[in-house]
């Protein structure tokens, strides 16, 4: 069965006729493990369908038997109402479904136009590649893709987001009908999530029917055209992708939304960061991004405080300017940690200071993937380890072990690499390696950004937990239900500038207000000004 090249001829509203694929009963045991119990799933031309569900849910185990990686025990399965049995990938290829793994297998070394045409290379006369026509077609299947890139340039130069977009023409390449796009954005910037929301929704208007599994709801809304929930094994419900997150989390987990998160603090203690018409002065400026100014909050002791405000809003770049982290300046205004005030502009005063910093890109500043978990646990804190310049095994397995079990970092062996463990299991070694320094302020960027709702629940309890013990939290997120069921209190900021504070009963209406207010007057208007 040969797949048609998509293109705008193909193109019709989700929903209607009948469907592109339909799985019905699909069944398949590992062992005495039942990964999937009779799950039925359909997609239409057009659409684009998302996949959610706990990692163990069956998610990818059911994409991998329709993408023919994984033979089912039973069920069925028909392409455009024909049954199709697939016994290898190459099989579900040449049927035009194609996956787009997390883990992109794209060959770094290649550059762009021998990625898109691995196995099918054109040749001349059969013999000799032709590397002119090659680079002319991959670019035509760039610009279906959305972006406009130098098909000669090596993937390995490419920034994450850049090679997802190289994977989706590559699939286009291989005239994909059904693309399943695992976890897609787990690894990009806000921005490049952004544009690929884009890409997507444009695959689809061409009639592609897509398959996009993710853990990040607040994307949903973005892309999806329908949802499908599943839960140990089975598909437990089917919502409007426009549906609450706390409805969806119902389904995710079987229990209410609100169970998520832990008891708030019944008492706080004294300040440990200060801030009053704070600005943040970079020694360069840096495209892009929106510095702090004229910025008064305050967090204290066994304190959970948010941070909120639309795309640009300047929360990330507050946080990684108190931790001298990816910029070089000086504060202006009062700045204190822990009641002292504090000449922060480099990590090391941080660390001095007792700063610590969750970043929102777990896997490109928070980890180094290649190495053990050991390793990275003890990144931190080396100096502890390493007595009179040589490692000591005893102190770091002493060390390691003990974050292992306090963090439940699964699976529980220090040699693991870091690249092999999911997004909930890094971000957690992520936390680990932080919390060694023993801090009394832990910054904490998007700490729930690309891992499941199980994973978030025990990261809520992990940082209320972390909170009791004194510490001061200073967490910043773009999910609004996250921090007002995290938080005791709520900053929103606006155009690098703190605009109103609210408290633990915080309504959501009212901080989305607040973030879009047009000036800073109608920002006041919340229940505190900043």
């Amino acid at each position: 069965m040969r797949a048609e090249v998509p293109g705008t001829d193909r193109a019709e509203t989700p929903g209607t006729g009948g469907p592109l694929l339909s799985m019905r009963g699909v069944r398949k045991r590992f062992g005495g493990v039942h990964a999937l119990r009779g799950v039925d799933f359909d997609l239409r031309r057009g659409e684009v369908h998302v996949l959610l569900g706990e990692n163990g849910a069956g998610k990818s185990t059911l994409m991998g038997v329709l993408s023919g990686a994984i033979v089912p025990d039973d069920g069925e399965i028909s392409i455009e109402g024909v049954p199709v049995r697939f016994g290898s990938p190459r099989d579900a290829h040449e049927a035009g479904v194609i996956m787009i793994p997390q883990e992109l297998d794209l060959v770094p070394g290649l550059d762009i136009a021998a990625n898109l045409f691995l196995g099918k290379e054109r040749r001349r006369g059969g013999l000799a590649l032709d590397n002119r026509r090659m680079r002319a077609e991959a670019r035509t299947l760039l610009e279906r893709a959305g972006v406009s890139l130098d098909a000669s340039l090596p993937v390995g130069s490419l920034r994450m987001g850049e090679r997802q977009l190289v994977a989706i023409a590559k699939a286009l390449a291989a005239d994909a009908r059904i693309l399943i796009m695992d976890e897609p954005t787990a690894a990009l910037s806000a921005a490049e999530a952004d544009h690929l929301a884009g890409v997507t929704r444009e695959l689809a208007a061409r009639g592609v029917g897509i398959v996009y599994i993710s853990h990040r709801l607040e994307e949903v809304p973005r892309v999806g055209d329908r949802v499908t929930v599943m839960r140990d094994g089975q598909r437990v419900g089917e919502a409007s992708p426009r549906a609450p997150q706390s409805e969806l989390v119902d389904l995710l987990v079987g229990r209410p939304f609100s169970e998520l998160f832990p008891p708030r603090a019944a008492s706080v203690g004294a300040p440990v960061l200060e801030l009053a018409g704070a600005s943040y002065a970079p020694d360069r400026p840096r495209p892009g991004w929106q510095h702090t100014r004229d910025a008064t909050l305050s967090v204290h002791e066994g304190e959970i405080v948010g941070l909120t405000g639309l795309m640009g809003a300047g929360r990330t770049e507050m946080m990684s300017a108190l931790f001298g982290f990816g910029t070089t300046g000086r504060w202006r205004g009062t700045v204190r940690v822990g009641g002292v005030d504090a000449g922060l502009g480099s990590v090391g005063a941080a660390r001095r200071a007792g700063i610590a910093f969750v970043t929102d890109d777990r896997r490109g500043t928070g980890l180094v993937l290649q190495h053990a978990v050991s390793e990275n646990v003890t990144m931190s804190t080396w100096r502890r380890v390493t007595p009179f310049g040589f490692v000591s095994r005893r102190l770091q397995g002493r060390a390691v072990s003990r974050a292992i079990a306090d963090y439940d970092v699964r699976p529980r062996r220090p040699e693991a690499l870091a690249i092999n463990l999911s997004g909930g299991n890094q971000q957690k070694v992520v936390f680990a390696k932080e919390l060694l320094t023993r801090p009394r302020l832990l910054l904490l960027d998007e700490p729930t950004r690309g891992v499941d709702v199980g994973a978030k629940a025990e990261i809520y309890r992990q940082v209320r937990s972390l909170s009791a013990t004194g510490l001061g939290v200073l967490v910043a997120s773009s999910e609004l239900p996250e921090l007002i069921g995290l938080c005791d209190r709520i900053v929103v900021m606006r155009d690098g500038r703190t605009v109103c504070e609210f408290g633990a009963e915080a309504d959501e209406a009212a901080i989305r207000a607040a973030s879009e207010a047009a000036d800073d007057t109608a920002a006041a208007a919340g229940p505190h000004a900043a």
